[in-house]
């Protein structure tokens, strides 16, 4: 049986607007990892190629691999931090994260690269999906919709200045400082973890042995609802990382710009991003959660369809191509918060177990999307266009679906 307890937190809210706005502060670096960790480096992902003595198509793939190191850590991450609580698995996790980012550091072949990445990714989603429960722990469906459109809004900085952050790295130092720099980030949020407090008691942890938490996500992939709110987050991140792990190419490559600028363009559309982040978290309380996901995922499809169509035709050159990425990134606003908000509210006891399914779904997802993107490049940005246009139908098929139901209290 399905039970939603609104009413029951871990821990009373935070005592002062202080110490909720620092508390919201350090779960939006945590979420941050999702996209920092990728988004800094963009910019070096050509002249890496050069350096690596490796193809295009290749060095997309330790985007790939980062995010099947994301997605398969989340499941293990998930009920660790639902039997041991949130703040020392995510430690754990931060710790793994800056032994990838000094071994990626320190590759000296594409191999090595991608290795390093897997290892880096498994740290860097414990943050994200325990950060994700934490905020399930400590508020109801839309009021934890609404706080993560607001945490969204915070942790959208991270892809704004990240690429250019990373294009100024490179005019004073190599590609290789990009990832020292992620190393003294994770240190400065791991100092940052320990100044909040653990939202999951020692009283409201699940007693199961792990093996059987791990067993359990087959009952949660057989609900349909669930899988209809994964298959709508999962689509729409599949054309994500397509656009991410081909973008600076398109940008650079085919339309010669340069990495500082292609930075600042990532960054423009991240602006949309947080734009409709801030009108969810205000109008999801009149509207209601599903229908805002439905309107994210309609954009999604528009946009994405408009963005096949300039980059098979050149149709308004590289101004064409920037608008539409940047209406379909924007969608992430709206797509998001949403579709994981929807999932934790049939489940508030198990929040880590169905942020960690959630999170595979949609890292998961990226994994094919960046994949195929790369396999079928051709050094046009068609690819790229056709892939996310396929994701944004996907997700809008997927929302569709969606019907609001009465829970059981």
């Amino acid at each position: 049986m399905r039970h939603d307890v609104d009413a029951i937190t871990a821990e009373p809210r935070p005592s002062s607007t202080v110490s909720e706005m620092w508390l919201m502060t350090v779960l939006g670096m945590l979420l941050a990892f999702a996209s920092i960790s990728t988004d800094l480096y963009l910019p070096a992902m050509p002249g890496m190629s050069a350096a690596l003595g490796t193809t295009q198509g290749s060095l997309q793939y330790t985007v790939s691999a980062y995010l099947i190191g994301f997605s398969f850590g989340q499941l293990i991450w998930g009920p660790v931090g639902d039997r041991f609580g949130r703040r020392v698995p995510v430690a754990v996790g931060l710790v793994l994260f800056m032994a990838g980012c000094t071994g990626c550091a320190l590759s000296a072949d594409v191999v090595q690269l991608i290795a390093f990445r897997v290892l880096q990714a498994v740290g860097a989603c414990a943050g994200v999906v325990l950060a994700r429960a934490m905020v399930r722990d400590l508020y109801g469906r839309d009021r934890a919709a609404a706080v993560l459109s607001t945490l969204m809004t915070v942790m959208a900085v991270a892809p704004l200045l990240g690429p250019s952050v990373g294009g100024l790295i490179l005019v004073v130092a190599p590609w290789q400082a990009i990832f020292w720099a992620l190393v003294g980030i994770g240190l400065l949020t791991l100092v940052a973890l320990f100044t909040i407090p653990e939202t999951l008691p020692a009283e409201r942890r699940s007693n199961e042995s792990l093996g059987v938490a791990f067993a359990s996500y087959g009952g949660l992939i057989l609900d349909n609802r669930l899988m209809v709110y994964g298959g709508a987050l999962g689509f729409y991140y599949a054309g994500v990382f397509a656009g991410i792990s081909s973008s600076s190419f398109a940008y650079i490559d085919y339309h010669h710009l340069s990495p500082q600028l292609f930075g600042a363009v990532f960054a423009v559309g991240t602006v949309g991003l947080m734009a409709t982040n801030f009108a969810n978290a205000r109008l999801v309380a009149r509207y209601g959660s599903d229908r805002m996901l439905k309107l994210g995922a309609a954009g999604a499809a528009v946009s994405g369809l408009v963005l096949a169509f300039v980059t098979a035709t050149d149709f308004g050159g590289v101004y064409g191509m920037a608008a539409s990425l940047w209406l379909f990134t924007a969608m992430n606003g709206l797509v998001t918060a949403n579709a994981i908000s929807g999932a934790l509210a049939d489940f508030p006891t198990r929040a880590g177990a169905v942020s960690a399914l959630m999170g595979a779904i949609q890292y998961g997802s990226g994994v094919v999307g960046s994949a195929v993107a790369g396999t079928f490049a051709n050094g046009t940005p068609w690819p790229m266009g056709v892939v996310i246009a396929i994701s944004g139908l996907g997700s809008l098929a997927c929302a569709s679906l969606i019907r609001r139901q009465s829970l059981d209290y």
